[in-house]
């Protein structure tokens, strides 16, 4: 047994230390010494497909976590492919490591092979760039790395790993953990928000972003529901008060209904908790953006990065501790507020039922050849796939989605009943939807992990089937294929109608796709195969624990719910 202990071993005992039980890598020849010292190591390797992927694992740990995901990769190509994921949690606001293999020092600005400049590539889109050129520093630097993640507003640290430096020998000691500051919140500034929401008559509280657990949503939930103050979500983030909470009234962002953006004008008292209200919340900077209008916000990011329109009064705090003093407290005047808070929970009953008559036309058999595939018109209508599923599923399922119009009907059918139980993307990045649905089933394995996709978000990072057969992290997933990416067309059609140009996708047959990778494909090409078909796949992914594709063929001009 070799006792030499080198960079890449303390890389990982600091890992441990930090609490760190599973990271995603795509492995490289320059971090071969953090590879072998996760050969013995209390640690799960996640080996991805995909850089992309490996990095968005990473972001739907640190979104389903709270702690920083950890992903590796190797230098150039892989650290370029890495990039999306680094975007996504940069936008996003989630606490996210990514190691680097880094070329060896002496070959440094000689174009060596596979060389680049970490920080002139990532220091735009993360909170911090840190080069390990002193194996002395190893632990230091990912304590740091740690504590960059996770102080203040959250967000992604690089770490580079030159590949000699990681080889050379260690003497030292570990680096204790960095204590993260939650911030706190004073009597006087409580009094001043509470006093606010008092006296206000159409209060609405704003929430989203991280640092939240479930106990703080179960405490704003209640807190809500006492008082009758209505709370609205930020856009991918409605899990933080419940699907049939009196309280919850929505969510603003991409496929808002017009109430709710309306609730926003309307209110007198904003409490925006966790979040800011930016470009996509504010319909492109235009809801709320009188300054007349009082805004409290409860951030612990002091900049207030992204957050659009007046700002009445700023606590630097979690919403972990904000929604703990808050919960505390009881508020006068509740009965008053009655019926603005049943008005905007009716606003979200409305948006969020399923219609009475489905308007897709039943146009063929239930089934039909791969070969007929390009021809054949019988389609299935997603809404009533979507119905169907919500049906059959337990209570604290967890639904993953990317981006595309496919994420409309998760977002606005899909109930969540406990924090967290949504994991998406706010950056519009494709391919994501599998991937985090991965990371939902290996760290909460008791709950059902529902994808839902569509054809082209899917085929970004299809590859990643196989790690979810390989790590036993069985998901269900809902395919919409429309063969075209529908999102841009339905730009096209409002921008330049009747001229559709570069959208349309020639597709596999995803079920028989799925087998291929060991995982169980059904085809749905009409509505009346959705009821037989969703309640096989129940089956299949709940008691068998294997995953399961359920391929939905839909009429190309069924783009919205």
């Amino acid at each position: 047994m070799n006792n030499i202990i080198h960079g890449g071993q303390v890389i990982v005992d600091s890992l441990q230390l930090h609490g760190v039980s599973r990271t995603y890598v795509v492995p490289g020849e320059s971090y071969l010494s953090v590879l072998d010292g996760l050969y013995e190591a209390d640690i799960q390797t996640v080996v991805c497909r995909h850089e992309a992927a490996c990095t968005y694992m990473a972001d739907a740990h640190g979104k389903f976590t709270g702690q920083p995901g950890i992903a590796m990769v190797t230098r150039g190509p892989g650290a370029a492919q890495a990039y999306t994921g680094i975007h996504t949690a940069w936008q996003d606001g989630v606490p996210l490591i990514l190691f680097i293999g880094l070329i060896p020092i002496a070959d440094r600005d000689r174009e060596s092979f596979q060389e680049f400049d970490p920080k002139q590539w990532f220091s735009s889109q993360c909170k911090r760039v840190f080069i390990l050129d002193e194996v002395s520093r190893a632990s230091e630097i990912v304590a740091k790395a740690f504590h960059a993640a996770l102080e203040g507003r959250p967000g992604p640290v690089v770490v580079g790993l030159p590949e000699d430096i990681i080889q050379q020998e260690f003497h030292g000691q570990l680096h204790p953990v960095i204590p993260v500051a939650e911030g706190s919140v004073s009597d006087d500034k409580l009094e001043v928000i509470l006093s606010a929401l008092s006296t206000a008559e159409k209060p609405l509280i704003f929430v989203g972003g991280q640092n939240w657990t479930t106990e703080a949503s179960m405490q704003l939930t209640k807190f809500a529901e006492d008082n009758c103050i209505p709370v609205i979500h930020d856009w991918r983030a409605s899990d933080r008060v419940t699907f049939d909470s009196p309280a919850h009234a929505g969510y603003l962002g991409y496929g808002r209904s017009d109430e709710c953006a309306a609730l926003i004008e309307t209110a007198d008292v904003l409490l925006t908790i966790g979040t800011v209200l930016g470009d996509v919340a504010s319909d492109g900077y235009k809801l709320r953006q009188s300054f007349d209008k009082p805004n409290y916000i409860v951030n612990l990011d002091t900049s207030l990065r992204g957050h659009s329109g007046s700002v009445t009064e700023h606590i630097v705090a979690s919403p972990i501790s904000f929604v703990k003093a808050m919960s505390k407290v009881s508020l006068v005047n509740s009965v008053s507020r009655e019926t603005w808070f049943h008005y905007c929970h009716e606003q979200q009953r409305k948006d969020c039922a399923f219609p009475d008559k489905m308007t897709t036309t039943e146009k063929a058999t239930e089934t039909c050849d791969v070969a007929d595939l390009a021809t054949d018109h019988s389609y299935a209508s997603m809404t009533q796939v979507i119905q169907q599923l919500t049906e059959q599923l337990p209570k604290d399922a967890v639904y993953s989605f990317g981006a595309g119009n496919h994420c409309l009907w998760a977002q606005r059918y899909l109930p969540t009943h406990t924090f967290p139980s949504q994991l998406s993307t706010r950056n519009g990045a494709m391919g994501y939807s599998l991937p985090s649905g991965i990371v939902a089933a290996l760290e909460s394995p008791k709950r059902l992990s529902v994808v839902i996709t569509g054809d082209g978000e899917f085929m970004m990072n299809e590859a990643e089937l196989s790690t979810s057969i390989r790590y036993d992290a069985p998901v269900l997933i809902i395919l919409m294929d429309n063969q075209q990416f529908g999102t841009i067309r339905q730009h096209q059609e409002a921008h330049y109608p009747d001229r559709v140009s570069g959208t349309q996708l020639q597709n596999p047959d995803f079920a028989a796709l799925a087998n291929a990778f060991g995982a169980h494909g059904i085809r749905i090409t009409s509505n009346k195969g959705i009821e037989a078909s969703v309640t096989e796949a129940m089956h299949i992914v709940t008691k068998e624990r294997k995953t399961v594709l359920l391929h939905v063929i839909t009429d190309p001009d069924e783009l919205t719910p």
